[in-house]
């Protein structure tokens, strides 16, 4: 269905583009809208039916032609039915507001509060002061950009286990790569902990040119280098691997990842639902020479720990 005003109202104007979304890929879709948009991503509370994200894309102008509305609805419908198609869903039709530029870009910013994602790792928003307590580190990244990245039980997994990880090692100037990195999150936390040379890619541009703001407003451009390098194009080996996706292109790169790794390396697997999936997973890992070292399980979602001898 797809709604818009019968006069145009005066003012900028906003799209505002709606789906139905099944819990599974809500996080996905949610960064997938907020990486196109770059502006405010809506989630309402998780049902039996799932949940519905909407995304707020800014308009050229205050009068908008219907070329430029459907153009943009044709790309946003098309790379939500490219996500569905991942995880073997069908996706329902979008829908689509026109809505008046009612100062909604800023009237939400009262939800959104500096919150710990993991202990010792605060993410917050620009307009937000916050002063973090002895040892504590902070990422700093707008709504538009952190929505359906922090929240979500895969990217907490991940955000845990390479916390653990850091913890652990001796030689903190650890070499890192985040294969599909998303908003950088995983990439930046890393380098927070002291991780050196740090490579994180993705395939899908957007999400490269929002990793990069990302990293720059945090000022970690020295330490990251965000870029869409293919993996099977990345050079030398890394002592942490993190790949936060979906289990079918973990299991397609299984073997360039284990090629990237350096003996005695870690690797961090998320983006693996609990049962077959995470079994799968064990078992072609295991048999490229990793040992599982530790599991986090949350919701539906599992995160593994592995190392090479």
């Amino acid at each position: 269905m797809t709604t818009t005003p019968s006069t145009a109202p005066s003012g900028n104007q906003w799209l505002k583009i709606t789906c139905n979304t099944p819990s599974l890929i809500s996080e996905a879709a949610a960064d997938l809208i907020g990486v196109l948009s770059n502006a405010g991503v809506e989630q309402s509370p998780d049902s039996e039916n799932g949940c519905r994200i909407s995304g707020f894309f800014q308009l050229d102008s205050s009068s908008p032609t219907d070329a430029q509305i459907k153009k943009l609805t044709a790309l946003v419908s098309t790379r939500l039915e490219e996500l569905f198609a991942l995880y073997d869903h069908h996706m329902e039709a979008i829908e689509t507001t026109l809505i008046d530029d009612q100062d909604w870009a800023t009237s939400w910013k009262q939800f959104f509060n500096p919150f710990a994602i993991v202990p010792g790792l605060v993410i917050k928003p620009t307009w937000e002061e916050y002063v973090p307590e002895k040892g504590e580190h902070i990422i700093e990244m707008d709504p538009g950009m952190a929505f359906g990245t922090g929240q979500h039980a895969s990217t907490k997994m991940a955000l845990s286990l390479l916390t653990k990880t850091f913890q652990e090692m001796s030689d903190k100037a650890a070499t890192i790569l985040d294969i599909g990195t998303g908003t950088g999150i995983l990439a930046m936390a890393g380098a927070l902990y002291g991780g050196q040379q740090i490579s994180a890619i993705d395939n899908d541009p957007d999400a490269v040119a929002a990793a990069a703001d990302n990293v720059a407003n945090n000022g970690l451009t020295d330490q990251i280098d965000v870029s869409i390098t293919p993996l099977d194009d990345i050079q030398g080996q890394y002592a942490i691997i993190c790949a936060n996706i979906v289990h079918d292109v973990l299991v397609d790169m299984a073997d360039a990842i284990r090629q990237r790794s350096l003996p005695g390396g870690s690797l961090i697997l998320a983006g693996i639902l609990q049962g077959q999936q995470e079994h799968n997973i064990i078992n072609i890992y295991q048999e490229l020479g990793y040992t599982l070292a530790a599991t986090e399980y949350q919701d539906e979602w599992v995160a593994l720990f592995f190392q090479l001898p």
